[in-house]
């Protein structure tokens, strides 16, 4: 008896075929945007601004977009820095906005030319030129070459806002033919800073001389390497016309970034700062001297995973930890370099150094172990979420996962409350009622005599 024909398709093929069709929708979604963007950009009359480096950026953009919200409307900040963020921002743009903000940031080789492209900036800032992403890049004229494609875009009548303590920034100069200022700590400089302290619990405070006088600025930043992002948005700032006056209120009244010597101190409790978003190995000795200029009964560093670095890595977590030691009472290491500090067997034995692999065996030992008003140091990669060790003392933290795959910090995932098992379940939820939101809307552009049915879910 002859079987019907029935076409078996193997699963092998159809794994590879859904990946390809995932990959072109991707593709033509990031092209329908860019298409999008680039045409609002040509329409809008908004002030397109660029920020890019390799640290600072993050700070400078917040900083400076809080600044011009005391002179004139300002897109809201996108959270991450990539294309799809930036091509979001600037269709944004199209909206009736003073200014547009907008971080440039980079991963691998490339990624800078079409942000570029598509922002056109009218003003780009450049901030600091370090090693990051050490294996697309290697060296710091590679990552150079690569950003300085921002300032190259800057549109005819815009401005480049350099730093001038940075061989590879100022040389950035010659690529544009529009004005160029420069911001730093030489002379040279068009707004030179003449004066920085910052010394827990003291916050920054900074002064600036340029060709209008001085400026002093007061703000909720600790640490004294903010300086670079305050002189590079108060440059920036005073190039576009905002007063004086109104530049010091927005700097006063700044809240820094999380996970960005972010200060979380515990009612009767440790003070933590929470550097815990990225940890390159040049930033290490920034961390170290916010925790040695702090004024505190007790000083703990909690050392998780180093980045941005090449060759061998026991010498780096060890002279890591000797940097650390120096500075602290104790030092806690954390993760699977933590066997790596070569700690002496004095100061395993006495408590000053403490190894331990996960998150939640740091926050065990600081409950155990806290002391009020000590300041506590969190630095680390995002990769191990830190974060959490302070969250857990105002919040009810079911997530301690190892390492959860996510790059965004706990504070904007927001499921850190949640056991992690439950995480992909509830974003489905929140999708699926974005879109229904979504589709309402829509409805109610289309037929304008539903306005209002949308909330009432029997209509």
């Amino acid at each position: 008896m002859n079987q019907p024909f029935r076409l078996r398709a193997s699963s092998r093929r159809i794994g590879p075929l859904r990946s390809a069709i995932r990959t072109l929708r991707l593709r033509y979604k990031t092209r329908l945007a860019t298409f999008k963007a680039r045409s609002n950009r040509f329409r809008s009359k908004s002030t397109f601004i660029g920020v890019t480096g390799s640290s600072g950026k993050s700070t400078t953009t917040a900083l400076l977009a809080h600044i011009l919200k005391g002179h004139g409307h300002v897109l809201p900040l996108k959270p991450y820095n990539q294309l799809a963020s930036l091509t979001e921002a600037v269709s944004g743009g199209k909206h009736p906005v003073d200014y547009v903000v907008v971080e440039a940031g980079i991963l691998s080789k490339g990624d800078m030319q079409p942000m570029a492209d598509v922002l056109q900036p009218d003003v780009a800032i450049v901030t600091f030129i370090g090693i990051e992403h050490f294996t697309s890049f290697r060296t710091r004229e590679a990552i150079a070459e690569e950003k300085s494609a921002l300032v190259k875009a800057i549109k005819p009548g815009g401005l480049a806002v350099l730093n001038a303590d940075d061989d590879l920034v100022a040389s950035m100069a010659h690529l544009t033919a529009e004005r160029v200022v420069t911001f730093g700590r030489e002379c040279k400089a068009d707004y030179q800073v003449t004066r920085v302290s910052s010394s827990y619990p003291d916050n920054l405070e900074i002064e600036i001389a340029w060709r209008g006088g001085n400026i002093v600025l007061t703000s909720r930043l600790l640490g004294e390497h903010f300086w670079l992002s305050v002189a590079a948005s108060v440059a920036t700032a005073l190039e576009l016309g905002v007063p004086p006056r109104t530049i010091a209120q927005q700097c006063a009244t700044f809240t820094p970034l999380a996970n960005r010597n972010q200060i979380v101190a515990i009612q009767d409790g440790p003070v933590f700062i929470v550097d815990a978003k990225k940890a390159p190995l040049v930033s290490l000795p920034l961390a170290m001297r916010v925790v040695e200029q702090a004024a505190a009964p007790r000083k703990r560093i909690v050392l998780g995973q180093i980045s941005d670095f090449s060759g061998n890595p026991k010498p780096k977590y060890r002279d890591a930890y000797r940097a650390a030691i120096a500075v602290a009472d104790q030092v806690v290491f954390v993760g699977d370099n933590a066997h790596r500090s070569k700690a002496s067997e004095d100061d395993r034995k006495s408590g000053r150094f403490v190894e331990l692999q996960t998150a939640r065996q740091v926050h065990d030992h600081i409950r155990q172990t806290a002391i009020k008003d000590e300041v506590i140091l969190l630095k680390s990669s995002n990769n191990m979420h830190l974060e959490r060790v302070a969250l857990a003392w105002t919040h009810d933290v079911k997530c301690w996962v190892d390492t959860c795959g996510k790059r965004i910090d706990c504070h904007i995932c927001g499921l850190y409350e949640h056991p992690f098992e439950e995480h992909a379940a509830i974003v489905k939820q929140q999708k699926k009622a974005t879109r229904k939101a979504r589709y309402r809307q829509s409805l109610d552009r289309i037929l304008p005599w539903r306005q209002g049915a949308s909330d009432d879910p029997k209509k």
